[in-house]
């Protein structure tokens, strides 16, 4: 629970017993009879001790009792419900209409949304014998008071895999499914559609573009013909409107493929290895353009992220097991700061871990304010700090590590139902 509920539960004793019920634990097991047993007084009918003489003065007195008593709506509504998770938010809705009123507005979703954490994206492949049979989404929870059981607790599962997650975007997951198609997919509301099918084209990544509230699809688009209408190059495809790809030409952004991007300060962001540039796709004028690094990494694998405001970029020296990180200290000039040289003790962590997987390497921001390694070994997750020195360590079978983090979302997108079969907590949701 938030640390101000603490604090209100202190001065409103009903506080703790309206909550109590609903488990910090996104995946938490409250059964829909302990819901019912605690509704607040004014939420059940059964339990006022003046029934309202018709329908209409029913609803005027719904609205106008306080969703917790003793506490105001505006502490209730944008302190408490607005910062919990949104599985603990989806049950909090089954206590009555003036909850699930409350927790339904878009500013609502909109605010919910802006205080959700941008966590790692990991899934692990659940097997039997030889057959993979589901995949879990997770969220990497490796905040604070976070228990460690937790923090690999997936939101969703799909029966569909394999998979692979190609972006990530406003809590909505790009990805290329078994079945040689793509998809987008929001698991916190558990929607799935498929992605029109276009010949030759590939997704480069989905963003919103901020004028029109729009959500597009970047795409390379292989050359098929000598025909105008066979070029190859950059188009953008408008999720939902039915509307045929337009091009925006950049015929050389066939170097993104298949590397991660990264979305900051409004831009799609993509880094080739021993390449002296970052692309940058600027998602509002839809153009692209160029920004230095700070060194041309040569024989290292690079990864891009984000950390109090600030872009980074990771390099890991695989000859000499070393991983340098670069803060831009200065993002329109192009300024970058070396900020940590750290060794990693590999041969150490091999003897007790197993083989050391050099693409399964991300730094993150831990709660804290500081920077964490995430390195895989074998069926081991590892958290490495800044001097080299393992933090905690996780062993799952089947886990495989993105680059991409979910920042999850309960608001309500209109291109979904207008996209291929569309679904709603049904196949390939379990």
């Amino acid at each position: 629970m938030l640390s101000i509920s603490t604090r209100w539960a202190k001065r409103t004793p009903n506080l703790q017993m309206h909550f109590c019920c609903f488990s910090t634990r996104e995946g938490g097991r409250s059964s829909s009879s302990s819901l019912r047993r605690r509704h607040p007084p004014h939420c059940s009918g059964e339990e006022s001790l003046a029934q309202p003489a018709t329908m209409a003065e029913a609803a005027s007195a719904e609205r106008a009792a306080l969703l917790l008593p003793g506490l105001p709506d505006e502490i209730s509504i944008w302190e408490i419900l607005v910062g919990l998770p949104p599985k603990a938010l989806l049950r909090c809705r089954a206590v009555c209409r003036a909850w699930r009123r409350a927790t339904s507005t878009r500013d609502f979703l909109l605010a919910h949304h802006a205080r959700q954490p941008a966590l790692p994206l990991l899934y692990i492949y659940n097997c039997v014998g030889n057959n993979i049979r589901s995949l879990d989404i997770i969220p990497f929870d490796r905040r604070a008071g976070v228990a460690a059981d937790d923090q690999l607790w997936p939101v969703a599962r799909l029966c569909q895999a394999p998979f692979c997650a190609m972006a990530s975007c406003d809590g909505l997951l790009l990805c290329f499914m078994n079945d040689c198609c793509y998809a987008l997919c929001n698991p916190a509301t558990r929607q799935y559609a498929r992605l029109p099918f276009l010949p030759g084209s590939v997704p480069l990544g989905v963003y919103s573009h901020s004028p029109t509230g729009e959500y597009r699809l970047l795409l390379y688009r292989f050359a098929t013909g000598p025909g105008p209408d066979a070029q190859g190059g950059t188009f953008v495809l408008v999720l939902g409107s039915g509307q045929p790809p337009r091009s925006i030409g950049c015929p050389d952004a066939r170097e993104l493929l298949s590397i991660p991007s990264i979305l900051f300060r409004g831009g799609l962001h993509w880094h080739k290895e021993q390449n002296e540039r970052i692309v940058v796709f600027d998602t509002t004028t839809e153009l692209f353009r160029h920004m230095r690094v700070p060194v041309v990494f040569v024989s290292r694998c690079t990864n891009l992220f984000e950390m109090d405001g600030m872009l980074g970029v990771s390099s890991f020296n695989y000859a000499a097991a070393i991983i340098d990180i670069w803060m831009a200290q200065d993002y329109k000039s192009e300024v970058w700061s070396n900020k940590y040289h750290v060794e990693l003790p590999v041969a150490e962590l091999t003897a007790r871990f197993g083989r050391f997987n050099t693409r399964g390497f991300g730094v993150v921001a831990s709660s804290d304010g500081h920077l964490l390694m995430l390195l895989k070994f074998s069926d081991w997750l590892l958290q490495v700090d800044m001097d080299g020195k393992l933090v905690a360590s996780f062993h799952c079978k089947g886990l495989a590590y993105t680059r991409f983090c979910l920042k999850q979302t309960l608001v309500s997108h209109t291109f979904f139902p207008a996209l291929q079969r569309y679904v709603v907590n049904a196949k390939p949701f379990i």
